[in-house]
């Protein structure tokens, strides 16, 4: 726990034995600082104008110079300068204002803008009020590897500390809107679906798992979104999308949160080729939005490496991908030649190792780190998943495509499975797996089932990582610098 400044305190009660109210209801700010910076960037040195404009925000630098002070104003939109004299004030306000306050604390001016000798845009303080009095010492730099773990503890901090931090975020939200617009547009409805669940399903993971009490039984946080947005499909909805969050008892790393935000899209009466292209155009459109171009830099195992999202986007079958980036051609290889394969590569595997899985398991290993610039892997073993249909030319495979990105996999996509009989028999195979302790197999939904078997149409869907979307389009290293509080270890207060 934060210690409270002695300092702060103490003018804290000063300014309330002066009748002074130090935390006021409501201020009207008439200007935000980035509009003032750009309205006045014409004015020379040294001069001034009538305007009156009327700002508020943290203070964030103060240099007070007896009977005068600067200081910097920092709100949702940058920075601006604030020129201080108390022969233009009066004693009172300016002792309140300037000798009263400290860095972190919330103010609002009004007063007119000139520019410095310097030629920095200024507001010269006519008039001005306390309306928050910060009680704790503002950190002077907030950034190293020694802060990294309060940098996210402490949001609240790391946003008005550094500012590209909070333009991180900023980004985030408009990406969001690019999204929503993007299939508004194309004619999808955004639709809802349930958080705490009585069964999960719709991906391979570990669920969370909690207790209702008023009926005495176990409920799931949710893994995914999907089931629920096929038994739309089935209900008569034709294009649909959730923004939803998700939750996966699994690793914490750079691209993985417990609790994270997915899309997910189904359509009815198309096939995975409609999902690439969705895809690479709402990467495109959104990074165009954010960065006013389709390339973004990032860096990549030491290496800046410039990314561009441009559609369309490569590309390759699964096997393709083997052939072309590991040298190893396993379309004609036998289940025996595969299990060799892991064996000299060294790979470890868990359970039966069968030709599907094999080939799933080199593609991991061997190819996944290679695909830098973004790509669509196509046409994947039928082992991945039981959710999609088989290949339409191979029945070793399913119509199943993953694109890639810097290494990582940025969403998952699917012709949907629609054949009632053999999805039941897929999804008692994955019951079977379960409980012979395959904790992230899926559990058997037969509501689901019932679902099917009333007709659900053909369809394509994919899903993605918004999280992870953010992560490419901003340039940044880690799922948890575009997840404003992400999951932590709490704290353990030292033993007294």
């Amino acid at each position: 726990m934060a210690k409270i400044d002695e300092a702060h305190l103490h003018k804290l009660n000063e300014i309330k034995q002066a009748g002074i109210e130090p935390y006021p209801y409501t201020f009207s700010p008439t200007h935000h600082a980035a509009d003032i910076q750009r309205k006045y960037e014409h004015l020379k040195a040294e001069e001034h104008t009538k305007d009156v404009v009327v700002v508020a925000g943290r203070i964030v630098l103060r240099r007070p110079m007896g009977k005068a002070a600067f200081a910097h104003l920092q709100d949702q939109s940058g920075r601006v300068q604030l020129y201080f004299r108390e022969d233009e004030l009066g004693e009172k306000t300016y002792d309140l204002l300037v000798k009263k306050t400290d860095l972190g604390d919330i103010m609002g001016v009004s007063g007119i803008v000139f520019k410095t000798k310097t030629g920095e845009t200024t507001i010269e303080v006519m008039d001005g009020q306390l309306l928050s009095k910060s009680l704790l010492t503002m950190p002077e730099k907030y950034h190293g590897l020694k802060d990294i773990e309060l940098k996210y503890r402490q949001r609240y901090v790391d946003l008005f500390i550094n500012p590209e931090v909070k333009d991180v975020f900023t980004k985030r939200s408009k990406m969001l809107k690019v999204i929503r617009d993007f299939f508004n547009e194309k004619g999808f409805l955004e639709m809802e679906t349930p958080t705490l669940q009585t069964i999960y399903g719709g991906a391979r993971a570990k669920p969370f798992v909690t207790h209702i009490n008023t009926w005495k039984m176990k409920m799931y946080l949710s893994i995914s979104p999907e089931l629920y947005l096929k038994r739309l499909l089935v209900g008569g909805f034709e294009k649909v999308f959730t923004i939803c969050k998700n939750f996966r008892n699994e690793d914490v790393d750079t691209s993985h949160n417990p609790e994270f935000t997915m899309l997910e899209v189904y359509q009815a009466y198309v096939d995975y080729t409609q999902m690439m292209e969705y895809m690479e155009q709402i990467y495109e459109k959104a990074c165009i939005a954010l960065n006013g171009k389709t390339t973004v830099k990032h860096n990549y195992k030491g290496e800046e490496i410039t990314i561009d999202f441009k559609a369309p986007w490569k590309r390759m079958t699964m096997m393709e991908a083997l052939k072309h980036y590991a040298d190893i051609e396993v379309s004609a290889m036998t289940e025996k030649h595969i299990r060799n394969l892991v064996e000299i590569n060294a790979l470890k595997y868990e359970g039966e190792l069968t030709w599907g899985k094999g080939v799933q398991l080199l593609f991991e290993e061997l190819v996944e780190d290679k695909l830098i610039q973004p790509i669509h892997i196509t046409d994947h073993p039928l082992e991945t998943t039981p959710l999609c249909k088989k290949h339409r030319t191979d029945d070793r495979l399913i119509e199943r495509f993953e694109s890639f990105c810097l290494g990582m996999e940025l969403c998952n996509a699917y012709s949907e499975l629609n054949d009632p009989i053999l999805q039941r028999t897929l999804l008692e195979e994955q019951s079977e797996e379960l409980g012979k302790g395959d904790e992230e197999a899926h559990p058997l939904d037969e509501d689901f089932l019932t679902a099917m078997e009333y007709g659900m149409p053909p369809a394509g869907g994919l899903g993605f990582g918004v999280d992870r979307m953010a992560i490419f389009l901003t340039g940044v290293g880690s799922i948890r610098d575009v997840i404003l509080f992400p999951t932590m270890k709490p704290i353990e207060e030292e033993k007294k």
